[in-house]
């Protein structure tokens, strides 16, 4: 009989907590390129894009944010930064830099990052830079002058966020839709183990085959390193110019 693992599916997504950081820093490294400083006298990776513009820092800081990813400044955008809590689930903060790191978006072609939130129901809250999900429990800001970005996910408002994220004024639209999307995305997150430390509104205990988890990584990992090896389309053949009209006497 093939060997079993439990696992939660958590809804609210967002109230999944953080989940496993190689989700993200594996699929950066072996699929996108990107390279990593090793120091094993601390507990952080550091990992860097091929053309050294973007830096990605995991720290652990319990009283700061965990994620950090700048971007050097270039032709048409100064430098700018994005940051995410420890318990930001790593499905979203993946999105994020799946954004980045794909090869066939069109800067051009991005959508409002507001859109996904107000399709998913959520609505303004206080005022119109502030927006609420429907269960209350994240917010969205806005700053009016910069278009800052702060997300925060909240139990109650006695108690400090569950995890914040960050992104400053320059960073590119279409990331922050990515993000927004995922956020808004209303189905549950995988984790593994019975004991979850946030309260979720619903979760789900099933059984599922080990090799099926253990793969779920290794099939991420193949999925955006295609994105990267597949051939361009073809242009299309030249139009040949037509003929002449020949001539009688």
């Amino acid at each position: 009989m093939p060997e079993t693992v439990d696992v939660e599916f958590v809804a609210p997504r967002h109230l999944a907590g953080g989940g496993d950081p190689a989700w993200v820093t594996v699929p950066l490294h072996r699929a996108c390129g990107w390279s990593y400083g090793h120091d094993p006298l601390m507990p952080r990776v550091i990992l860097s894009n091929p053309d050294q513009k973007a830096l990605l820092r995991l720290e652990p800081d319990p009283d700061g944010q965990w994620w950090t990813l700048t971007h050097a400044p270039e032709t048409d955008r100064p430098a700018w930064y994005t940051s995410f809590g420890a318990r930001t689930p790593v499905e979203i903060i993946a999105d994020f830099t799946d954004a980045l790191t794909d090869p066939t978006t069109d800067p051009s072609n991005a959508r409002d990052p507001l859109e996904p939130l107000l399709c998913a129901g959520w609505s303004p809250a206080y005022n119109h830079h502030r927006f609420a999900s429907p269960d209350g429990t994240v917010r969205v800001d806005i700053h009016e002058t910069t278009g800052t970005w702060w997300v925060g996910t909240i139990l109650d408002d006695t108690r400090p966020p569950v995890w914040q994220a960050r992104f400053g004024e320059h960073t590119p639209t279409r990331l922050i839709t990515a993000f927004t999307s995922a956020l808004a995305d209303t189905s549950p997150l995988l984790r593994q183990g019975k004991a979850l430390s946030l309260p979720a509104h619903d979760t789900q205990l099933i059984e599922l085959p080990a090799a099926q988890v253990a793969l779920a990584l290794e099939d991420r990992v193949r999925a955006l390193a295609a994105r990267h090896t597949a051939p361009p389309p073809s242009a299309p053949a030249p139009r040949r110019p037509p003929a002449s009209p020949g001539h009688t006497r």
